[in-house]
């Protein structure tokens, strides 16, 4: 007899992961997909980077590594936030993990309980509401709009906040839209939290470095909120180095001490080549990133440009990240003759049969109206993909 925990019956397959799945599955079987599916860098990973893992590799760095991260590692964490955020962390405020994922998974599992309420603005990634959901927390489900740019207001923060909440959840720049908050946005959000001491923040920096708009705002840097902010980002994005799984977070020691021993339990410490390639990756010209990120804003513009070509379609101009989040919702109700769209659902779905583009439904992303394309692949692919796009939308009568 099969029966499951009730924790797992509840928990819903990450839609990002699956619709990736699904591309890779029509592939394999010949058929030409232009994946626009997938959150991550098409780049290679840095030379210099690679170079530090053979070297690591050579050096017999292949054994269990502590728990919270190589020291050396924790070291350039410490010395990144202090040189690129302003943020003052000990390497003990360091915990190391196996993806930015793994550090917001440890610390809701860390620090909610049964009934305790999480705020998280919508459109919201993916994972963020189904990681409460397993802590037996309460989602709070704060929805942005279009036309504000998917951001969370002062006022809507405070009318959502109840003696029960216990944290927020807040990315910028944002997946899936490319939101970002401005110091003046981050800080009207900082003073309402000033307010209610018992509420941490869970700052998701992952995408700090692909802004195109000025320089990032980290919660943390509001010093009345530091005790209370536990800052996670990675190496992922801005060093193409997705399958390499380091992700980080800085916060007060007792934070960082829970989810080590929580980390302990589950997986111990990430891998000992992938830490190493992490310090050089970290301690890289800043060039590097920059590179990555002219590429991201001249696809952007590409994109928004092809987007407004294509009638029905409304788009908030992303400022960050490599995703747009167009609203969809205008051919909620048409058909082709063979398939009616309904959702977001039947959007994705119906691009991916017949504009051959793998897209995620905005009701991953908890609305229902939109769904998220990441740009980050060639221009040339992103040209086709769109023409595809604007083609097959324009037979949904």
């Amino acid at each position: 007899m099969e029966k499951l925990s009730r924790r797992l019956a509840q928990l819903s397959p990450s839609a990002t992961v699956a619709m990736n799945q699904k591309t890779k599955d029509l592939q394999a079987q010949g058929i030409d997909i232009i994946n626009l599916s997938v959150g991550e860098p098409d780049f290679y990973t840095p030379d210099h980077v690679k170079a530090a893992a053979k070297k690591a590799i050579d050096e017999n760095f292949s054994f269990y590594t502590p728990v919270p991260g190589y020291p050396e590692l924790r070291q350039a964490i410490v010395r990144k936030f202090k040189r690129e955020n302003n943020l003052d962390y000990k390497p003990e405020e360091i915990l190391v993990s196996n993806g930015a994922k793994h550090c917001i998974a440890n610390t809701i599992m860390a620090l909610i309980d049964e009934g305790d309420e999480v705020i998280v603005p919508a459109p919201y990634w993916v994972s963020y509401a189904d990681l409460v959901k397993l802590a037996d927390g309460k989602n709070v489900i704060v929805h942005t709009r279009l036309e504000e740019n998917f951001k969370m207001t002062a006022t809507q923060l405070e009318k959502a906040i109840t003696p029960k909440t216990k944290a927020l959840i807040l990315c910028s720049p944002s997946n899936p839209t490319g939101s970002v908050y401005t110091y003046e946005e981050m800080k009207a959000l900082a003073e309402v939290l000033k307010k209610h001491e018992q509420i941490f923040i869970i700052a998701d920096e992952i995408y700090e470095h692909i802004n195109f708009i000025g320089s990032h705002v980290s919660m943390a840097s509001f010093e009345y909120l530091k005790d209370r902010v536990i800052t996670v980002n990675g190496v992922s994005k801005a060093y193409a180095m997705t399958g390499w799984r380091i992700g980080y977070m800085g916060a007060p020691l007792w934070i960082i001490k829970a989810c080590s021993n929580l980390q302990s339990q589950f997986t111990t410490g990430a891998s000992s080549i992938a830490q190493r390639a992490a310090i050089a990756a970290l301690e890289s010209e800043p060039a590097v990133v920059e590179t990555m990120k002219k590429a991201f804003n001249r696809r952007r513009d590409l994109v928004v440009k092809m987007v407004h070509d294509i009638p029905g379609v409304k788009l908030s101009i992303p400022q960050g990240a490599f995703y747009i989040f167009p609203d969809v919702s205008s051919f909620y109700g048409k058909s082709d003759g063979k398939t009616t769209i309904k959702n977001s659902d039947d959007m994705s779905l119906y691009l991916l049969s017949e504009a051959f583009i793998a897209t995620v439904p905005g009701s991953a992303f908890g609305d229902d109206t939109c769904i998220r394309i990441s740009y980050a692949t060639s221009d040339d692919k992103l040209v086709k993909a769109f023409a595809q796009f604007k083609a097959a939308v324009a037979k949904l009568k």
